[in-house]
């Protein structure tokens, strides 16, 4: 029972947050990146001391369970190890040029979720896993492939996530941690330069 002020409080706090989907840059451009309007709902599965609840030992429930909180419609057929990984990562701060979960980078956190789910070692730097993924077109992606993105034509590639489903994917911004964006906001869209697939077996 004493929890439910604070899940009232996240609940709120969600609500709001998808009114506010992009933070005024320091320069007044208009190409500052979304802020975590679109964050999961990790804090209402979590208690007062941020321990996260278990997750249903029932496989429906279990996929239900992630569906709703990473803010996707699953088949039932994605990776849970990878769902359940990317989930405990959600809420992550930003911060440059580290991977741990006190603090990461966009492609530190790819690398980590790789290594944690498929023992798999990315290289570090967004550009250079572009050059060694098999890249897949848009409407071919499926969970667990690459989104890159870039600045316009000629530009380098600057940031990385992983796709999740419904053209969502996961990625630490600079604005605002791990979370949940779509590619469908006009920022993502607008930069979106390609998908690749990290060979696994």
């Amino acid at each position: 029972m004493k929890n439910i002020p604070l899940y009232c409080l996240a609940a709120a706090s969600m609500a709001l947050s998808f009114f506010f989907e992009t933070t005024p840059s320091s320069s007044g451009s208009s190409s500052s990146a979304p802020i975590a309007a679109e964050a999961s709902l990790l804090s209402l599965f979590s208690d007062e001391d941020g321990k996260k609840h278990d997750v249903p030992a029932n496989d429906s429930a279990a996929y239900d369970y992630y569906g709703q909180a990473l803010g996707v419609n699953l088949t039932h057929t994605e990776n849970k190890d990878l769902l359940r990984t990317v989930l405990d990562w959600i809420g992550t701060p930003y911060r440059y040029g580290s991977n741990s979960k006190k603090g990461t980078d966009c492609s530190g956190f790819v690398t980590r979720v790789y290594q944690e789910v498929y023992g798999i070692t990315l290289q570090r730097s967004s550009r250079s896993m572009f050059s060694s993924v098999k890249h897949v077109s848009k409407d071919a992606m499926e969970t667990g492939d690459l989104v890159f993105f870039r600045r316009g034509p000629g530009q380098p590639i600057y940031h990385v996530g992983i796709y999740l489903k419904d053209g969502k994917f996961a990625h630490s911004a600079c604005s605002g941690g791990v979370m949940v964006s779509s590619l469908n906001q006009q920022y993502y869209h607008r930069n979106f330069y390609a998908a690749g697939r990290v060979e696994t077996n």
